[in-house]
């Protein structure tokens, strides 16, 4: 068995993709796409008409509201190839207001169903900020599903369990990345792989801390930079893969063993913590890694989402 049928015994593996011409090599359950994802399919010959055709359709339109239809065109295309759930992210410039982001989700929500995709096969992707959490909350008591992206530490984790939102993805290779760089020259790469990757740690715990506590909460692993992050956190409840990854482990035969365990995880002693707003803030700031990984990565998604106006412009 290769390692990618292995590892969906215990997993969920998720496309990581704009791609959905790859999706059907690899036949995952879910699907999740951001405004990065979405530019970079839009520039390939096979997918500017899906551009060209939300532009055409929808011309006088808002921008805002142009950008939203063509992120839904992808998702409805996705939808049509994977058995479960599509993550379809609010723009990153909301990211810091709460009511915009709510109202946004509801609005993406209204324009899959009027594709007549039903509400549970879509999960609107927020930014973990504390402003994008309280979206969140009021989303989930709406019945609209999220996902919360950009997570990078565990008090993020935390509030979003606390907010009762249907998922997370904190994001292992962006983790790394931080570590690596902040370590330079005595960077040592063999000490830092598998289980003792710093992004597999922080997932990690996040992972026994949601399953001791019986947290309801799905831990999807994202952004990966290598096959062995991905091994290390095989049993977790999901994992977001691109498609190059996930063909290096269709490519591999070398058995896979289960390194994430719920019945470890309730065995593990561990106290349950809360934050509110002001402790949140504060264990954000106190996280170096996290607080400049957070920043950065909404300034990445609202730059390529302005990029991707630009193109609907012209």
């Amino acid at each position: 068995m290769n390692q990618l049928d292995a590892l969906k015994q215990y997993t969920t593996v998720v496309a990581d993709t704009g791609d959905f011409n790859q999706l059907a090599h690899y036949h995952p359950q879910d699907a999740t796409t951001n405004p990065s994802l979405i530019l970079k399919a839009v520039q390939k010959p096979e997918y500017a008409h899906l551009l060209q055709e939300t532009v055409q359709r929808f011309r006088g339109k808002p921008i805002d509201e142009v950008m939203d239809r063509l992120i839904v065109r992808f998702g409805t295309e996705i939808l049509k190839l994977v058995p479960g759930r599509v993550s379809t992210e609010v723009d990153a410039r909301l990211s810091f207001d709460t009511e915009a982001t709510y109202s946004r989700g509801e609005r993406l929500i209204e324009l899959y169903q009027a594709e007549g995709v039903p509400v549970d096969r879509v999960l609107i992707k927020v930014a973990s900020t504390w402003e994008g959490i309280q979206a969140a909350k009021k989303l989930q008591k709406r019945g609209i599903n999220t996902n919360l992206t950009l997570l990078f530490s565990f008090c993020q984790a935390v509030a979003c369990a606390e907010a009762g939102v249907q998922l997370i993805s904190p994001f292992v290779g962006r983790i790394y990345d931080w570590y690596k760089k902040s370590a330079g020259a005595s960077w040592d790469e063999a000490a830092n792989a598998g289980a003792n990757d710093p992004g597999v740690k922080s997932v990690r715990q996040i992972y026994l801390y949601y399953k001791h506590f019986g947290i309801p909460t799905e831990v999807m692993g994202a952004s990966f930079r290598n096959t062995g992050q991905i091994r290390a956190l095989a049993g977790c409840d999901l994992l977001t893969i691109s498609p190059e990854l996930m063909a290096e482990l269709k490519n591999t035969d070398v058995p896979l063993q289960r390194a994430l365990d719920p019945a470890h995880a309730k065995a593990t002693e561990m106290q349950r913590v809360q934050y509110d707003e002001r402790q949140f803030r504060w264990a954000l700031n106190e996280d170096a890694m996290a607080s400049e990984k957070l920043g950065e990565g909404i300034r990445a998604f609202a730059a390529d989402a302005i990029k991707l106006e630009k193109l609907m412009q012209a």
